[in-house]
């Protein structure tokens, strides 16, 4: 049987990796991609944020970032993220005028509805999203890169996931 639990996306650069450190709590690491060392400023308290709106809400958390699998080795860890399921968005076909990301997104949620919290998407992205065939109900979750996600972006996703038919 076809999974159907909805889908929680997460980018890492400028979602949970502002610009600019936000503030005491906030910790500055390096972290290791597949292109080299960077330095990123991450937020502890966003991973069992995430943890209970996933849980609450019944959804599956996955990353949807161009760290891909170094997302689970070096942002997961420090946020107290499990090993998360991995959309491979540096290996999609071309689309010109949306993001990158979108087309292997598109490809991967297979009809089950969907947030994404992402900095770096239009309206070419949601009308990529919209007509294509695989892609159900979702919502993208316009995170500010200059501060990265917030507890307010935390209740847009549970509102719009609560509101969801149940089946």
């Amino acid at each position: 049987m076809a999974e159907t639990r909805p889908l929680i996306l997460l980018d890492v650069d400028g979602v949970l990796n502002p610009w600019r450190r936000q503030g005491p709590h906030w910790q500055t690491h390096d972290a290791v991609s597949g292109i080299g060392t960077f330095k990123v400023h991450l937020n502890p308290e966003h991973g069992p944020m995430l943890l209970r709106l996933a849980h609450e809400t019944g959804a599956e958390l996955v990353w949807a970032t161009t760290w891909e699998h170094h997302a689970n080795t070096a942002i997961g860890p420090l946020m107290g993220l499990p090993e998360l399921p991995v959309i491979l968005v540096n290996s999609g076909p071309d689309a010109p005028g949306v993001h990158p990301k979108t087309p292997p997104v598109a490809e991967y949620v297979t009809r089950r509805p969907f947030v994404w919290f992402d900095d770096d998407l239009d309206r070419a992205d949601r009308r990529y999203l919209k007509d294509h065939d695989g892609v159900g109900a979702f919502r993208i979750i316009d995170v500010g890169p200059r501060k990265g996600l917030t507890e307010r972006h935390i209740r847009q996703a549970a509102e719009w996931l609560a509101a969801l038919p149940l089946g």
